[in-house]
């Protein structure tokens, strides 16, 4: 008597039991495979080695042909050059030692079917050869020309026993014989491999036919066999899905589809049962929700305010501290670019390094200052600043950028003391860095960015500095635009896919806080249509005696 459990299996059983006699089938074809791989593998080897001596053989006659037709050139003088003598008794030797290892391939793959005696007449047949070839290589080195008064045929006839004659055995003949046999053993091992094909073809054919057999029995039963449970349980789960959970699954048999279905008609009855409880309290936690909208609404906007305003910082973190790091390492790249270099020299690139590291504090300084306040403010410090010191700051970092790109920086240099401003020397530093990284980073290589300053005698005395490059330019609907946070132009965005546009921004602010004004100009060259001009204007401390200082330009 079968129980209610052996039942609830059966179909799990029956489907267990064909696919472990489908996989011993496929064992079987794998076992199958490689029994018929390794003896199509031995035929074709015999059947190789069959062609590779008989193959020998024949060439052998060829070259030992050639070779008669040498001495009989050399003999009536015709030509027959020593080299080519020697390199047909190699050829000859060579071939009689690969035949030698073929034979003894041949006689382990035991290929002789006569009892030995193939095996026998071919070690015989290569024995003699060699014996021949080492005579014929002892014999031509001593052949001669004959005179023109003897006969050639009176010279041939003492080489004739030579190359035809053996051990008393007529070395034409063997010859011959050997072809003759190694071309049946050929054919034969040919034979043998078609037919050893033939027998795995249909070995093959029969298995597949039987396990094709097989595979459409097995997916005939099961396919009866899981058609009907298999429509109700879809047909039940589409209707649990669209909502009606009142329906259930007609499905009452003894194997593992009914008990699917009752365990899908349960979870519907518990499904419908939690929906009724659902919708009660959705009513209740509606009103719940529509008091507390107004309050997440208010706390939503103070939170995309905070966050704007931590974006805003970050995006200042990162584009104030990329040009202080940009151009520490490159001074240090520059300063180990090539051999060795006096110390003074290290030590300046050093000094340099440390002048950068204090600005780069300055600006951590300022932007913790900035985030415990109000993000908007920087420290200034108004001071009595000779002007020449923070461009020359800020040449030697913007240098070491435009290293990099191959860049020319063009300044007349600014004597000492000659333009006086009110400032703060780190912040005029900064400010003259960014502007030049600016031109620096939008021109092409090989280019050439060209500062100019001049000092304006009216009232108020102004000192003018101006920044040109040869890069892309900003497009004239553009400049409008190029001062405000997180802007860049289309052309700024193909040609330097990174940036975060706020390095005019940041500019012109400290522009503002000098007393100053920052304006753009592009095209800077009008002829050509390229590059940009910034203009930087900042109040002088005194009025100056000459309009243009010495050695600078307008």
């Amino acid at each position: 008597m079968v129980s209610d459990s052996d039942n609830s299996h059966m179909f799990r059983k029956q489907l267990s039991w064909v696919l472990l006699f489908l996989a011993a089938c496929i064992v079987l074809q794998g076992v199958g495979a490689v029994f018929a791989l390794r003896e199509a593998e031995r035929q074709v080897v015999r059947g190789r080695i069959a062609s590779d001596i008989h193959q020998g053989f024949v060439q052998l006659s060829a070259t030992k042909q050639h070779l008669r037709a040498w001495v009989t050139q050399h003999k009536i003088g015709a030509g027959g050059n020593p080299q080519a003598r020697e390199a047909l008794l190699n050829d000859m030797q060579q071939t009689l030692a690969d035949l030698g290892k073929l034979a003894q391939t041949a006689s382990t793959l035991r290929m002789d079917r006569s009892d030995g005696a193939e095996q026998t007449a071919r070690q015989e047949a290569l024995r003699v050869l060699g014996q021949n070839v080492k005579t014929l290589g002892d014999t031509l080195g001593q052949v001669k020309t004959l005179p023109a008064d003897i006969p050639a045929r009176l010279g041939w006839d003492t080489l004739s026993e030579v190359f035809d004659t053996s051990e008393g055995r007529d070395l034409r003949q063997l010859i011959s014989q050997s072809i003759v046999r190694e071309r049946a053993a050929m054919l034969r091992e040919r034979k043998a491999a078609d037919a050893t094909l033939a027998r795995i073809r249909w070995l093959w054919v029969g298995m597949a036919f039987s396990s094709a057999i097989l595979a459409l029995g097995a997916t005939f039963h099961f396919a009866r066999a899981l058609r009907r449970p298999i429509d109700e349980l879809a047909r039940g789960a589409h209707k649990l899905r669209q909502g009606r959970l009142q329906h259930r699954i007609p499905l009452d048999g003894q194997d593992e589809f009914s008990d699917v279905a009752r365990s899908m008609n349960a979870m519907a009855a518990a499904l419908e049962m939690h929906s009724q409880q659902e919708t009660e309290q959705r009513h209740r936690l509606e009103l719940e929700v529509r008091e507390r909208t107004s309050a997440l609404h208010e706390a939503n906007k103070s939170l995309q305010q905070t966050d704007t305003r931590r974006r805003q910082l970050l995006a200042d973190i990162s584009h104030e501290l990329r040009t202080p790091t940009t151009a520490i390492r490159g001074e240090a790249e520059i300063t180990l670019r090539g051999g060795e270099r006096p110390a003074p020299e290290y030590r300046e690139a050093l000094q340099r390094i440390v002048a950068i590291s204090r600005q780069l504090g300055s600006v951590i300084d300022d932007l913790l200052a900035m985030a415990r306040s109000d993000m908007e403010t920087l420290s200034i410090v108004h001071q009595t600043v000779d002007f020449s010191e923070p461009l020359a700051d800020a040449l030697s970092q913007a240098s070491a950028l435009a290293g990099e790109k191959n860049i020319l920086i063009d300044c007349p240099s600014m004597p000492k003391g000659s333009v006086k401003v009110m400032g703060d020397a780190q912040r005029l530093s900064q400010l003259l860095l960014l502007l030049l990284d600016n031109a620096v980073r939008y021109s092409h290589p090989q280019g050439t960015v060209t500062v100019r300053w001049q000092q304006n005698a009216e009232f108020p005395p102004m000192l003018t500095l101006q920044v040109s490059d040869q890069g892309i330019g900003i497009p004239a609907e553009e400049l409008h635009q190029v001062f405000d946070r997180h802007f860049r132009g289309s052309l700024a965005r193909v040609h330097r896919a990174a940036g975060s546009g706020l390095g005019l921004p940041i500019a012109k602010a400290l522009v503002l806080a000098h007393g100053g004004s920052l304006t753009l100009q592009s095209p800077a060259d009008e002829a050509q249509g390229t590059g940009t001009c910034v203009v930087l204007q900042l109040p002088l401390l005194t009025r100056p005696t000459l309009d243009i200082l010495p050695n600078a330009e307008p």
